[in-house]
């Protein structure tokens, strides 16, 4: 079972604070989170089927491995696509085993699109 921690503080990759703002369409009321997963998330396709799942949920943001085996993830868009994509990552794709996921709330970026890095 998946643990979720939901720090409110400092965000990153240049959004701190947290809140609604203008999302990907420029429309107000999109949110954003940053999301750490941890566990067996590396080499099991997380990143490909995230960004695939981002897409289809038309959610901008990023996803990407972290040096210290976990998987660093940053969605935007409209809340209830944002929250299933935090909903997906508590479980990943099959071969994946989640021990845990850190939930940030921070503040839209304008991003428009979903990349892998």
């Amino acid at each position: 079972m998946a643990r979720q921690t939901d720090s409110g503080g400092a965000g990153g990759a240049g959004a701190p604070g947290a809140g609604a703002g203008r999302g990907p369409d420029g429309r107000r009321g999109h949110i954003a989170r940053r999301v750490t997963v941890d566990g067996h998330v590396q080499g099991v396709f997380f990143r490909d089927t995230c960004a695939r799942r981002a897409r289809a949920e038309g959610v901008a943001g990023w996803v990407r491995n972290r040096a210290d085996g976990r998987v660093e993830a940053w969605f935007e868009g409209h809340p209830q696509a944002v929250e299933n994509m935090l909903t997906w990552c508590r479980e990943g794709p099959p071969r994946a085993e989640v021990t845990g996921v850190a939930v940030s709330k921070v503040e839209p970026a304008s991003l428009d699109a979903f990349r892998i890095e």
